[in-house]
């Protein structure tokens, strides 16, 4: 990790001098708490540098939401610990390539499974609201809780 300066941190070891203006003028909004991080892909984006997370307070950026959102990069710690997996971790990654597909949709041939609660709860919204989500985008079901098909390494 590089301290950038106090409201800036990265984690790219290759950063565009573009990328890095446009982050450090993001990180000066004073809504942004209590810095801004470049992760590994960080790139130029419109509005907002895509591979970055923008925390703020008392403020919603319209501009970044939607750059980069539901890009499937995440860092969770759970209680597992080295020990605990098995040396071979090729089947483990095999099953959670079956179980979460990896494009943005458009080779999609189904739902998973874990996706079908939130689309029927999505589609009851918006009926109600008198809204039909496929005339924005026809595909959205099938992009719901994929991790797209970006640059993600």
């Amino acid at each position: 990790m590089k301290k950038i300066n106090d409201r800036l941190l990265s984690w790219a070891s290759m950063l565009e001098e573009n990328t890095e203006q446009q982050a450090r003028t993001t990180a000066r909004m004073p809504f942004v708490f209590p810095h801004l991080a470049l992760m590994p892909d960080a790139h130029l984006g419109l509005g907002a540098t895509v591979g970055s997370v923008i925390p703020t307070l008392g403020a919603v950026m319209p501009a970044a939401v939607g750059v980069d959102i539901g890009c499937g990069m995440i860092a969770v710690r759970t209680q597992f610990t080295k020990g605990d997996l098995p040396d071979d971790l090729q089947e483990l990654r095999e099953q959670i390539e079956r179980a979460i597909p990896l494009s943005a949709g458009a080779s999609n041939r189904k739902i998973v499974a874990t996706a079908e609660p939130r689309i029927a709860e999505l589609e009851t919204m918006a009926a109600a609201a008198g809204f039909d989500p496929a005339g924005a985008h026809g595909g959205w079901r099938n992009q719901l809780g994929t991790l797209g098909s970006g640059n993600h390494f």
